[in-house]
């Protein structure tokens, strides 16, 4: 009996899913009591780290529950932002306060609403203040998070439209209705002057 304990407890071990009575009988070698093995390898398991634990009709090695925070982990998941949630982050962090419709006027297609709840999510945006327009829209406005995670001290240290063309993710004559200037426009556009009127105070 002592032989076919080793058996069921090699099979249980090696097997990644619960193993039936059946399966343990057809594995082991003819004239095998399985079920018998069973009992005797789960009064020794009692007590111990890892349990014998029955589910359902099969059988397999559990860890002992009151040990189960041991094999906890965690994870960091990295998650990537859709090319809409992009362009509406750049959007808002290059114009807050901006307005969902003006950022819909920007980008020349509708946003999301779940575009918007999961740059809210991720903390890297926040409702900012209302405009005193007809209807008095929610503004947007980048976080403290998003500065952190980018290294910026506040959102003036965007980069520029020089340093977005220098480093090819500009064209030099952007899209028509993105507002932006090019290259035929004055240099004094392209400085820092240029760049603070993104922005509002």
């Amino acid at each position: 009996m002592g032989e076919q304990e080793r058996m069921v407890e090699a099979i249980l071990f090696a097997s990644a899913e619960p193993v039936s009575l059946k399966e343990l009988g057809a594995r082991m070698p003819h004239g095998s009591d399985p079920a018998e093995a069973l009992v005797h390898l789960r009064k020794r398991y009692e007590g111990r780290g890892v349990n014998l634990c029955k589910i359902g009709d099969a059988w397999a090695m559990r860890t002992a529950p009151d040990l189960g925070f041991l094999m906890q982990r965690e994870t960091v998941e990295t998650r990537k932002l859709s090319r809409a949630a992009i362009e509406t982050l750049a959007i808002i962090a290059y114009h807050q306060p901006v307005t969902r419709a003006e950022i819909e006027e920007i980008r020349g297609v509708s946003v999301s609403r779940g575009t918007v709840d999961q740059l809210l999510e991720m903390e890297w945006i926040r409702f900012g203040r209302r405009k005193m327009t007809p209807g008095r829209p929610v503004t947007f406005v980048v976080t403290e998070g998003f500065l952190d995670h980018f290294g910026l001290e506040n959102a003036r240290d965007l980069p520029g439209l020089k340093e977005l063309r220098a480093a090819g993710l500009l064209e030099n004559r952007p899209p028509p209705g993105l507002g932006l200037p090019g290259p035929e426009e004055d240099a004094e556009e392209e400085s820092a002057e240029g760049q603070s009127e993104l922005f509002e105070d």
